[in-house]
């Protein structure tokens, strides 16, 4: 069969390259792709649709006769990809755009949590400047998270540690407009304590199966400082996802999630992202995702040991639950290159050069983002340009094996953190 890959990143990289070790899959296509899915060869080639032309995606699937298409970025998520494949007849993994609200809006999440008894934090809703100020102005306690509504990138989120903060953060978000409409409506939460770990699940509406569990690091400096990022490494699995906190999350907002999306007509299908706080083994939900993670999807894919393209499959037809869905042992881990100045203002069009021995290190993967190919040029095209990652017996030595490759990659103002992974070691 052949499958389409909607997306360009390094998540979209990773999922090409499990989607193509499958014997039952004649031909991948990327689209648009990147840098990295370019050259991949073999099974795996690019074509040049955007992956919000939903359009131009249905005329590529019947030219190409595919079989199944996988969305892997949430833009095409909110536009209504899935529900318009649907509509003629296709073949498409992910949630309809009523669905995918439980990522495209915090407001949505929050009141499905709250009518569906999922923990979570406290929160307001606020739809102008006047009122949150108001309110923030008589809260007794901080510190606030505040949170955008609809999609900023990973970028629409403030931790207000003050009164002062957090005005300065619904006035840039409200007046300033830094996110636009996403900022329409605001969600103002309370701080939960505890450490951020995310787990994973596939469904078909029904059955579910789960990827181990994996913890990102969003922040873009070392020790968990400065701004928000779109994610700067990540690892699996998380310790502090112990088999009992996994169950609660099972028993508290997986299955309570699923149940809930189908009672109010939502029928949920595709990957489900569950960002959760986790304090003294009590899950909190942080946030939804309406599809994997990005980088967490480089480091939960290359610990599948099972046929990621039969789990696809089931989401869409039924069955999930028949179907092998086994992981390696060990760990795994990647580490993001970045651009200079990322989050903020960055250049792209540098050259970057990868040593061709990172292919002979054991375990390593490197998986792009924001690249592209000019001639035989390798370039970068974005914030977030490579992930490297590893798998090994043990975290210690997969985060050796990626900082490895790390340092066989090269490219002005390359950044990257090197505390990656340091939390669970």
């Amino acid at each position: 069969m052949k499958v389409l890959i909607i997306g360009s990143g390094a998540r979209e990289h990773a999922m090409a390259w499990a989607v193509a070790r499958s014997s039952k899959v004649s031909t991948v296509l990327v689209a648009p792709g990147n840098g990295g899915t370019a050259t991949m060869g073999g099974k795996v080639r690019n074509v040049a649709v955007k992956a919000t032309d939903i359009e131009a995606l249905l005329d590529l699937v019947a030219r190409e006769s595919i079989g199944l298409t996988v969305v892997g970025p949430e833009q095409p998520l909110e536009a209504g990809v899935v529900n318009r494949f649907r509509e003629v007849g296709l073949k498409v993994v992910g949630p309809t755009a009523e669905a995918a609200r439980l990522e495209t809006s915090k407001v949505f999440a929050k009141e499905f949590m709250k009518r569906h008894d999922i923990p979570t934090a406290s929160y307001e809703v606020f739809r102008d400047h006047s009122s949150a100020r108001a309110w923030l102005e008589s809260c007794g306690s901080f510190p606030q998270v505040i949170k955008a509504s609809g999609l900023c990138a990973g970028k629409g989120v403030v931790v207000a540690m003050s009164r002062e903060e957090a005005l300065e953060a619904i006035h840039e978000f409200f007046e300033s407009r830094i996110f636009g409409e996403a900022a329409d409506e605001v969600v103002i939460e309370s701080f939960l304590s505890g450490q951020e770990a995310s787990v994973f699940a596939l469904t078909d509406g029904r059955d579910y199966r789960l990827f181990l569990s994996a913890q990102d690091h969003k922040r873009i400096g070392e020790g968990d400082t400065g701004k928000n990022t779109g994610g700067m490494g990540a690892y699996a699995p998380a310790p502090l996802v112990t088999p009992e906190v996994m169950q609660r999350v099972e028993e508290e907002v997986i299955r309570p999630t699923l149940a809930g999306m189908t009672a109010d007509g939502y029928s949920y299908t595709g990957f489900l992202y569950v960002g959760l706080m986790i304090d003294s083994g009590v899950p909190s939900v942080v946030e939804f995702n309406a599809r994997l993670g990005d980088p967490e999807t480089q480091v939960v894919l290359p610990m599948l040991r099972s046929d990621l393209f039969d789990a696809l499959l089931a989401s869409v037809d039924g069955g999930l639950d028949a179907v092998p869905f086994e992981m390696h042992d060990g760990a795994a881990a990647t580490v993001v290159m970045a651009s200079a100045g990322y989050p903020d203002a960055y250049e792209t069009g540098k050259a970057i050069t990868i040593d061709p021995a990172v292919n002979d290190l054991e375990g390593v993967l490197v998986f792009h983002a924001g690249t592209q190919r000019e001639g035989d040029a390798l370039l970068t095209s974005g914030g977030r340009v490579l992930s490297v990652s590893a798998r090994a017996g043990s975290l210690k030595e997969a985060l050796d094996r990626a900082y490895r490759g790390v340092a066989a990659i090269g490219f002005e103002g390359a950044y990257y953190r090197r505390d990656i992974g340091a939390k669970a070691l």
